[in-house]
């Protein structure tokens, strides 16, 4: 059995800041709001890390002949930020779910959630460290049971990537929105 470290590290990411979230709330005797200092960093910072979850690992996959690390490692980091980012945007929303925040925060689970969908998938096509698939001779129910994997891997791209798009879509119109009403306004 693999060590699935980037959903470990993750895991142990989110447990200090929520750590971190409920100091602040005790300190301040309430949620924080998503518009205060603190909401703002859990915000901007949840984003960045979306955004860095989006662009690098997509930039990686893109560009093969470059060696920037392996393909493994940078799958890793796509995950450990792909977790932490949108943890730190729900965090944010003060648990209030309206409007295009409230759309953006559904679109938000929906990318996490296909993502371990994606990830399943993923782990079921034989590949190199560098994540190129491996033409394997195998026969019978193996060959078939990668060919179906395959598949279900090109599927889940045609799903995952357009709403990862909408979402982002979404998050840069409230970012829009929330710089203009919050603070150009005042």
């Amino acid at each position: 059995m693999r060590l699935n470290k980037e959903l470990w590290l993750a895991f142990i990411g989110a447990v200090l800041i929520t750590g971190i979230y409920a100091v602040v709330t005790l300190l301040t005797g309430g949620i924080p709001a998503a518009s205060d200092l603190f909401g703002h960093v859990l915000g901007i910072l949840g984003f960045l890390l979306m955004l860095m979850t989006e662009t690098l690992y997509s930039l990686r996959k893109r560009t093969r002949s470059a060696r920037w690390g392996r393909m493994s490692d940078w799958l890793q980091f796509h995950i450990f930020t792909g977790l932490v980012g949108p943890f730190m945007v729900f965090l944010h929303t003060s648990w209030k779910f309206n409007g295009l925040a409230g759309a953006a925060t559904l679109l938000t689970v929906i990318v996490v959630i296909s993502g371990f969908i994606g990830r399943y998938i993923y782990t079921r096509i034989p590949r190199t460290a560098d994540g190129i698939e491996l033409d394997t001779a195998l026969g019978g129910a193996q060959a078939t049971a990668i060919a179906n994997a395959r598949r279900l891997m090109a599927l889940w791209h045609t799903i995952h990537i357009p709403i990862g798009m909408a979402l982002f879509t979404a998050a840069f119109v409230h970012l829009v929105g929330a710089l203009y009403y919050a603070t150009l306004l005042k």
